[in-house]
């Protein structure tokens, strides 16, 4: 099960494992000490709502402890505050759809975590994260989609650069979840058979709702159809996202009212919602999308329009695209049509082989 690893050119070179308290981060350690790295191990204290991450700490130690390696917390708790969750906040604020494990990623564990791990002489950070790293002639740093398919992270990395890259190791991205699993096991770490986390991370059991609340005053207004005629109401349109099916309303029934309803459209102005009766309708797919804030992993964007395969939403199934700037900004125009776009989401773009390419967010 333990596939061969190659050695770390020098057993002195030292690594900064972000360890979460569960499996994938505590595998990723375990195989990095294997290769011969000096380990030690941070968990990144960030926000976190109904205490879970007091025990996330606890299970990071213990693994830590296992594996014989030094063990560190690291408060990020204000920058993580002011980083992740007030630009979460805003977006919502502001009617668009923000992903703040991206902002994470960018802002905390390869911002922050990685200039203090090297300001205390770290060679290399690492992850849990399920995402390939290849090196091509000895400098240039690729990721390419982890070989478990269900479980690939890269669409929350589309922010790395090279100069981030360099110092980044993925030890789990050529395994499946089912073998870092039983490597966990065999290795007698505690995680072994600790549940996943799901959602957002720092949420805990708060709702996403539940949460948004405290900052955004809940204010009913229209539910509407296709054709502009009243047929329920929510609590505030800040509180939706494009292609959300349960809205947490009741809709006066229509014609048709086997067909669930998605949200095709908001406006926070006007605090309305339109909804779209059926999976397939036409209003909820899009053909071409704006994009802001692109990042080329490989560095400068290439002067001729790219062929990309792109994806919208996480785990949505690639769709072919060309990428192309366009007035100062840049256009995604797909083969066809791709549904539940929404604006403040990430698109993310690969090439045939796997790489990816890089990223942006939807405007």
């Amino acid at each position: 099960m333990l596939k061969e690893l190659k050695k770390g050119k020098n057993k002195k070179e030292k690594v900064f494992v972000g360890m979460s308290g569960g499996v994938d981060s505590s595998v990723a350690a375990f195989l990095l000490k294997n290769r011969g790295y000096e380990v030690i191990g941070i968990f990144m204290k960030c926000f976190n709502l109904d205490g879970c991450a007091e025990r996330d700490a606890e299970d990071a130690r213990r693994v830590a402890e296992k594996l014989e390696i030094p063990f560190y917390v690291w408060d990020f708790e204000e920058e993580y505050k002011k980083k992740v969750v007030e630009y979460m906040v805003e977006g919502y604020r502001q009617g668009i759809t923000p992903n703040p494990d991206v902002m994470c990623n960018r802002e905390i564990k390869f911002g922050i975590f990685l200039e203090k791990a090297l300001k205390m002489g770290a060679d290399y950070v690492a992850t849990g994260h399920y995402v390939k790293l290849k090196t091509e002639n000895l400098k240039t740093k690729k990721l390419y989609i982890a070989n478990d398919k269900n479980k690939d992270q890269s669409y929350f990395l589309w922010t790395l650069i090279q100069k981030q890259l360099k110092h980044c190791l993925f030890p789990i991205g050529d395994y499946l979840k089912s073998e870092v699993r039983e490597i966990a096991r065999k290795a007698g770490l505690p995680t072994a058979e600790k549940k996943d986390s799901q959602g957002i991370c720092f949420l805990g059991k708060v709702t996403l709702n539940e949460f948004l609340s405290q900052y955004i005053t809940p204010k009913k207004g229209a539910v509407l159809n296709e054709k502009g005629e009243k047929i329920g109401e929510h609590k505030g349109a800040y509180f939706y996202t494009i292609g959300q099916r349960h809205i947490g309303t009741n809709l006066r029934p229509t014609i048709n009212n086997q067909q669930p309803f998605y949200v095709a459209e908001k406006n926070v102005k006007t605090n309305t919602l339109i909804l779209a009766e059926g999976s397939d309708n036409n209003i909820l797919f899009k053909k071409e999308i704006k994009i802001s804030s692109l990042n080329w992993i490989l560095g400068k964007f290439p002067h001729s329009a790219q062929k990309v395969f792109a994806r919208v939403r996480y785990r949505q199934p690639l769709a072919e695209a060309e990428l192309f700037s366009d007035k100062g900004g840049y256009k995604l125009i797909f083969s066809e049509p791709v549904k539940f776009v929404a604006n403040g989401q990430s698109t993310v773009f690969y090439g045939k082989d796997g790489e990816m390419l890089g990223g942006g967010i939807i405007v």
